[in-house]
């Protein structure tokens, strides 16, 4: 303070007053009030109506004439009360009394004495109105301003001489803010306009005194919205939060759990529930015409969504107090309105990990359960899974599942009211959705680091408000659909698809895509923008952190295959390594207890029934969509669309962005994996009718991999185990399209799946042949199904003859390398069962044994499975239909392949095939001898395939037929029908045999007349057009089976271009008719041919 106070005042005053000019607008006095020569910053309040009404709030009885009423036997009601006339309001008294109850002041040193100083004395504004001619000494709305300041600007730790004003200073309340007082000043304000509109005063009068309270208010409320802009504008006390600090606990207290985070009770905040919405009407009302609200409550906003007690999770409920100060501020349109114009609401030049902190919402959408942000959370409730109670972890995956709700809720409802507050809010909030995506698009890839994102729980939480913005356009019947731009991607940028793969074109053909479509004519409509930024933001939201969990349940079961090790491996125990080993297991065990609280925690929030719920709907709606767009007629699901689809793909389709696709068919992965009976109710029909459409238009997809992953979708709905049962297993065998088009589209995508591309393309495709052989065999009992499958023998011949060949190319390399790996597992064992020799090996070697064991037993279990998987199929397939099998290219391969594995099974090799435990490996050797007999039984009767068996001088042997038969009557594998049918076709077999001995003994044969692949005598000679190799036409028919290009020069061939070499034909033909033999062999008893009743031990 200056030596000179009295100057000071007036110096500050006028500052003061200088700063509100520009904001508010100078009011006329009432008549009883003084002319001031200062400024009025408040705005004019509305001038009196000629003939005022009451407010609505006085309604009182109209004055009736005095009458008696008549006596009546009905008792009559309590008569009203008289209500007397209205009563003249002294204003100018009112005025004064008002303002210094409103203010807390006085300009009357001994009112102040009179309430010991409570009520302050104004004294330098009173000796300033009494130096003015013609002013009373009285409070008026005239000199309300001065008033206001004259009190604003004590300051009770300042100095005085003046004695007789120092008991003012020293009453002041010393930790009062400035903000504190102007809010009791508002609070005093209507409770004095409610008292006033409870008097029955004259109308005029009483609307006089009304618009007095609103200048007043309008001038709390301008000194409250400048205090909060520029708290240190007055005198303010040392060591408290100011300016927009103060309010926020007010709004914090909102809360009904609030009180974590308050010390005291709600009722020591300054606002309470009722209050707090009304002084932001007050301060929107004041601050908003003039665009000051972003300064005013821009600093609130701020500071409330950036509380400290956000980075605390869920360990208390201070996140709950911001959530509802902040849906306070949204349910006024203008401040919500305002959020979105802030800096802080989608902060520039931030990158991607700093977007959710620095972004207003950002911390917020940051909270969550998932282990990698809330490690405290997975440790908490998930730790010591193994010892905890089943209940208590239940009990703790619902609780946190209520307080996930309860934010996304919450939060939906706050962007809710944001995209509704205005056009250019609506469109800040699509920005904001819309960077976040583009910011994360790292998280689409492989291996991410993440630490160059934004967290998981921050995507996920944004997915969910993105699927319940979806929800208003998912109806039932897709009445919505059409709305939806399909050249989105043209006609907006905001999303970027920089780089991004499509589902079947180049760069430089979206390119061109784009420069095709017309200009549009509107902006997207919000359905549209939500959808494709929801497509986006699901790709590297949900379907990432599902990918996250995988991620951990691999490590989990290669931690618990280690343990299994080391516990296995008791060589350590008595060694100096003993120490060490356990403490490697301990270890290893606190890392398993680790990654299980960590896939819980994941479960807790990925398995949410809602969220379930919202995405299995949302995932129906993008594949019926997608379907829609391909659809000629453009009305799928209603008529259901025509498979297969049209050659031409529409280029529309083929510039989408993959993941619109590869999203659907993961999230089907992930469900019915996870929690299959979530789609009893919805979702079934969909996600058969979308495998269906793209297995029988394969050509409309590129990637190889996301089309095995449709069929290994039809494998999991097919599939039952513990509580869960098979999802799609009845709609395949009743579902219209599935029995029309399932064989067919099973069979092509077999035969496709040969060449993927990959490196890995051999290994890749038995994967996708397990899953259709599994699939056929669900169906097979289905004889519509049968009868498709004999339709495409019959009319899609070729076709079908290479979906034969390739299953018996599979057969033979996997039975191959089973049987081979358990003979070596065999070994092995035997080799170990020695326990003393196996001990005295040095421990490097046995632990090479020990390794080399285990991996032969992991590859064996897959080879034997797939192997037996595809001996099944063939096994069906040929008792369903014959000719196929019976081609020159198929039979004698077919024939081959049947009589090795007969001798391994039931030949001298069959003892290396006697492993422990068999079933580890899932080998059933009865199972799989039943299994290749019947094929052979399903066959005697084709004399194409008893020549071809005949033919075989590598394998067959009519000794293993008669072996395979007596294992099959000592272990009931075969009824004694099937037997004795098995030894007629061996019969045929052998006179086959012995007849090709005799016909075809034919000596030396020129080498121009074999067969440079196969080294036999060419029947049939062909010359291949580029490489001008000659081959026989069944060798090369059947390579071109399995692969379409020249085995000379690997350049591309098709049956049709081979060129018949007739000369050299008809030189062959000649050359056997010179050497055939015509003397036969068979003139044996049949009986003494071949002998299926004798047992072989």
């Amino acid at each position: 303070m200056s030596n000179n106070p009295q100057d000071d005042a007036e110096r500050i005053r006028l500052k003061r007053l200088a700063k509100l000019q520009g904001a508010a607008s100078s009011s006329s006095t009432t008549p009883a009030a003084s002319t001031s020569a200062s400024p009025v910053p408040s705005s004019t309040p509305p001038p009196p109506k000629p003939t005022p009404q009451p407010p609505a709030v006085q309604k009182r009885p109209a004055p009736a004439e005095p009458a008696i009423a008549a006596p009546s036997p009905v008792p009559l009601k309590k008569k009203a009360p008289v209500v007397s006339g209205p009563v003249h309001l002294d204003l100018p008294a009112w005025e004064d009394e008002t303002i210094s109850h409103i203010f807390n002041v006085t300009l009357k040193k001994e009112v102040a004495e009179s309430t010991g100083y409570e009520v302050v004395w104004l004294k330098h504004l009173a000796e300033e109105l009494q130096g003015e001619a013609g002013l009373p000494l009285q409070l008026n709305a005239g000199v309300a301003d001065r008033t206001l300041i004259a009190r604003l600007e004590l300051d009770p730790q300042s100095m005085s001489d003046d004695l007789e004003f120092l008991p003012v200073l020293a009453s002041l309340p010393p930790q009062q803010t400035v903000f504190e007082y102007l809010v009791k000043c508002w609070k005093r304000l209507n409770a004095a306009k409610s008292a006033l509109l409870k008097k029955n005063y004259v109308p005029l009068e009483q609307q006089q005194a009304l618009d007095v309270l609103e200048k007043l208010r309008d001038l709390i409320i301008s000194y409250t919205g400048l205090t909060l802009q520029e708290p240190e504008m007055f005198p303010q006390p040392s060591g408290k939060p100011l300016g927009a600090a103060e309010v926020v606990p007010s709004l914090m207290s909102l809360s009904t759990l609030s009180g974590p985070y308050l010390a005291t009770s709600t009722s020591h905040t300054l606002l309470d529930a009722s209050e707090v919405e009304l002084l932001l009407q007050d301060l929107v009302k004041r601050f908003e015409p003039d665009n000051e609200i972003d300064g005013v409550l821009g600093p609130v906003v701020a500071q409330l969504c950036f509380h400290p007690s956000i980075a605390r999770g869920f360990v208390d409920d201070g996140w709950r107090s911001v959530v509802s100060g902040l849906e306070a501020l949204v349910s006024i349109k203008p401040v919500a309105a305002m959020i979105t114009r802030l800096a802080q609401w989608n902060p520039e030049n931030v990158p991607a990990p700093q977007f959710e902190k620095a972004s207003l919402l950002g911390p917020l959408l940051g909270l969550g359960v998932f282990e990698r942000e809330w490690p405290s959370i997975a440790k908490t409730y998930f730790s010591n899974h193994d010892t905890r109670p089943p209940g208590e972890m239940s009990s703790a995956t619902a609780s946190l599942r209520g307080t996930l709700k309860t934010l996304q809720s919450s939060l939906f409802q706050i962007f809710n009211a944001l995209v509704r507050a205005s056009a250019e809010s609506r469109e800040a909030v699509l920005q904001y959705f819309a960077r976040a995506v583009n910011l994360n698009r790292k998280r689409a890839g492989m291996q991410v680091d993440p630490a160059t994102v934004s967290t998981d729980c921050f995507m996920m939480n944004l997915q969910i408000i993105l699927l319940m913005f979806c929800e208003p356009f998912m109806d039932a019947t897709y009445s919505k659909m059409n709305r939806i731009d399909p050249a989105y991607y043209a006609h907006s940028s905001r999303i970027d698809l920089t780089d991004e793969t499509r589902i079947n074109a180049t760069n430089e053909e979206t390119e061109q895509w784009v420069k095709q479509q017309e200009p549009p004519t509107a902006l997207p409509n919000f359905i549209t923008e939500i959808f494709y930024i929801t497509l986006a933001a699901s790709h590297i939201g949900q379907q990432k952190i599902v990918n996250v969990l995988d991620e951990c349940g691999k490590q989990y079961e290669e931690i618990r295959r280690h343990v299994e090790l080391l516990e296995g491996d008791q060589s350590w125990r008595g060694t100096p390594f003993q120490a060490r080993t356990e403490a490697a297991i301990n270890t290893a065990k606190a890392q398993q207890d680790t990654l299980a609280a960590a896939m819980r925690a994941y479960e807790t929030q990925l398995g949410e029934p809602e969220l379930v719920f919202r995405t299995i709907s949302f995932v129906n709606f993008v594949s019926t969509w997608v379907i829609r767009f391909v659809d000629p007629r453009k009305q799928h699901p209603n008529p259901l669309i025509e498979l297969p689809l049209p050659k031409e793909v529409p280029t529309s389709f083929r510039v989408l962005p993959e993941y619109v696709i590869e999203d659907v068919i993961e999230y089907h992965l992930y469900i019915l994996r996870q929690s299959p009976n979530s789609l009893e109710l919805s979702g079934k029909n969909e996600m058969l009718v979308w495998c269906l459409t793209f297995l029988r238009s394969t050509w409309y997809i590129k990637n190889p991999f996301l089309k095995a992953k449709i069929v290994e979708v039809l494998f999991y709905g097919t599939w039952s185990w513990g509580e869960h049962r098979s999802v799609l297993t009845t709609l395949l065998n009743t579902h219209p399209m599935a029995l029309k088009h399932l064989v067919p589209a099973l069979m092509n995508f077999y035969i496709e799946v040969e060449r993927t591309g990959a490196s890995s393309q051999f290994y890749d495709k038995f994967n996708s042949r397990r899953n259709i052989a599994y699939i056929f065999k669900v169906i097979w009992n289905n004889q519509v199904h049968r009868d498709a499958l004999k339709n495409e023998a019959a009319h899609n011949s070729e076709q079908f003859v290479r979906f034969v060949n390739l299953m018996i190319n599979d057969v033979t390399y996997l039975l191959d390398e089973s049987l081979t790996d358990l003979a070596k597992i065999h070994e092995i064992q035997t080799e170990m069962k020695d326990r003393e020799a196996f001990e005295a090996k040095p421990i490097q070697y046995r632990r090479e044994r020990e390794k080399l064991l285990r991996d032969l037993e992991r590859m064996a279990g897959i080879y034997v499975q797939l192997g037996s998987n595809t001996v099944d199929l063939l096994k069906v397939f040929t008792g369903e239909t014959k000719s196929p099998f019976m081609v020159p290219e198929i039979v004698d391969r077919l024939a081959a392949m049947l009589d090795y594995n007969l001798d391994a099974l039931v030949g001298p090799r069959c003892q290396d095939l006697k492993v422990s435990n068999p079933e580890k490996y899932k080998f059933n050797p009865r199972q799989l001898l039943s299994d290749i007999l019947q094929v052979y039984l399903n066959l005697s009767d084709q004399g194409e395939f008893a020549r071809a068996v005949a033919a075989d001088e590598r394998s067959y042997r009519k000794e293993l037929f008669e072996q395979a038969a007596s294992i099959a009557r000592r272990k009931m594998l075969k009824s004694s029908d099937e037997i004795e049918k098995l030894g007629l076709f061996v019969l045929k077999v052998e006179e086959t045999k012995a007849t090709l001995q005799a016909e075809e003994d034919l000596g030396e044969i020129p080498d121009e007349f074999l067969d440079p692949l196969m080294y036999t005598l060419m029947r049939d000679p062909v010359t291949l057009p580029s490489s001008r190799a000659v081959v026989d036409r069944a060798t090369i028919k059947s390579h071109l089976l399995s692969d379409t290009k020249d085995p000379f020069n690997r350049m591309p061939l098709s049956l049709e271009d081979v060129i018949p070499n007739v000369e050299l034909k008809q030189r062959i033909d000649a050359f056997l008719a010179e050497r055939r033999n015509k003397n036969t062999a068979l003139d044996k008893p049949a009986e003494d041919v071949v002998h299926m009743d004798e047992s072989h031990e």
